[in-house]
């Protein structure tokens, strides 16, 4: 079992085809918040970013050809996990970086399992 999606190259890019397909959704879902003086600029930027490195997960023309989606969807989120661990190493303790790390790192979790529920309800509900 543990090689099989590996092994099945369709079965492999239709997991990415998904993923993109969901990261359209949550993208077209995802508004910048306003907030309230210097903030408002932080957190604007943080959206733009977490746009611009979704979009590019999501886009196929964005790695090399020998690179397929599913090997992408796979490994990506490690680089990531390691780019944020680096960072909260470099971070004051008393601010808890790995509670913090933790809790992005679920509530994006939490968003994709949403659009992945809600995607099968309405097929459910299709089939009726």
């Amino acid at each position: 079992m543990c090689g099989d999606i590996e092994d099945d190259a369709t079965l492999a890019e239709e997991f990415y085809a998904q993923f993109r397909e969901h990261a359209r959704q949550f993208l077209a879902k995802l508004t910048t918040q306003t907030r309230r003086g210097e903030q408002s600029q932080l957190y604007a930027y943080l959206d733009a970013l977490l746009r611009r490195e979704l979009s590019a997960a999501a886009n196929p023309a964005s790695a090399p050809d020998a690179v397929s989606g599913y090997e992408r969807l796979r490994m990506e989120p490690l680089v990531y996990a390691r780019i944020a661990g680096f960072m909260a190493a470099h971070q004051p303790l008393d601010e808890d970086p790995l509670k913090r790390l933790i809790e992005a790192l679920m509530t994006g979790y939490a968003e994709g399992e949403g659009l992945q529920a809600a995607q099968e309800r309405e097929a459910h509900h299709h089939t009726h």
